[in-house]
């Protein structure tokens, strides 16, 4: 299994969004067709008072043959300006055209709109985007990176990444002053697939959370956790809901009003802990809904 992590080598203000230029020469040319999805990592720093909801959208950005400027769209995330963390993208489409298709690799357009104003483009920063890591910016662990994803050369399970939006409608946006309302949609290379719902394994160690002290037994044990993307078409395996379904549906005609439905757990069992009181005693007793058993799209 491979995991590739790309920086940004530039960055370029072009009207209030941001364009960012990702060095490519870390992809093996022999191994582009192992990509199984790659991620655009951008951080946001909530430091606004205010509360108010946003959209940041990356396009990527291509010349027509008339030398004329497109930005197709990638992917979309809501945020608020109070979210401190990382925003991912799944940049698969992108990456395959530069590396598969050899498109030119002409960057990443970062765009941000208010959900109050959804014609008006502001600058990334104002609402604490880290678009590049300088002297006068924040740490160098904050800057972008996109993370890629390869199949391992024996055939082993793909490595993580969100999922890849499959031929459902593609629209292009010639201008960045185009109807931010579009409903653009990513036409991406055939034979790449992302990794669906599922249950993944997780141990969680007493210890580590500090718990020793007042925890007896056990050590810890596998809670498993839930990843993965929840795309249309939902299939059997993904233990959808009705109402996931639907969702599905709706987040093709309008993407950045609705989400995708999430994956997250369908089963959960029980664990027991014997644990000290304040008092001294000692007491066993049985959590629920401690352990995921499975997982379904929600």
């Amino acid at each position: 299994m491979f995991n590739l992590f790309l920086a940004p080598v530039s960055n370029v203000r072009h009207e209030h969004g941001k364009r960012i230029l990702f060095e490519l020469n870390d992809v093996p040319p022999e191994e582009t067709h192992m990509i199984t999805s790659a991620e655009v990592h951008l951080y946001q720093s909530g430091t606004l008072s205010s509360v108010k909801k946003y959209s940041v959208t990356l396009y990527q950005v291509l010349i027509t043959k008339n030398g004329e400027k497109e930005l197709e769209f990638v992917d979309a995330q809501n945020t608020t300006t109070d979210y401190d963390g990382w925003l991912r993208f799944n940049a698969t489409g992108a990456l395959v055209s530069w590396t598969h298709y050899l498109y030119p690799n002409r960057g990443l357009y970062v765009s941000v709109h208010s959900h109050d104003n959804e014609d008006h483009e502001i600058k990334p920063e104002e609402i604490g985007m880290v678009t590049w890591a300088d002297k006068h910016q924040l740490s160098e662990a904050k800057k972008p990176f996109m993370a890629v994803y390869l199949k391992s050369r024996n055939g082993g399970n793909i490595v993580g990444g969100p999922s890849l939006q499959k031929h459902y409608r593609r629209r292009r946006r010639k201008t960045i002053e185009s109807s931010y309302n579009s409903n653009p949609f990513q036409n991406i290379a055939d034979g790449f697939q992302s990794r669906s719902c599922q249950i993944q394994t997780l141990y969680v160690s007493f210890r580590d959370l500090e718990w020793q002290d007042w925890i007896i037994a056990p050590d810890g044990y596998g809670a498993f956790y839930c990843t993965g993307e929840c795309n249309f078409p939902l299939n059997a395996h993904m233990n959808a809901t009705n109402h996931a379904i639907v969702q599905t549906l709706v987040h093709l005609m309008s993407p950045l009003q609705v989400p995708k439905p999430c994956c997250a757990p369908t089963k959960m069992a029980q664990q027991a802990v014997l644990f000290f009181l304040e008092d001294n005693n000692v007491i066993l007793k049985k959590y629920k809904n401690m352990i995921v058993k499975s997982c379904g799209c929600h």
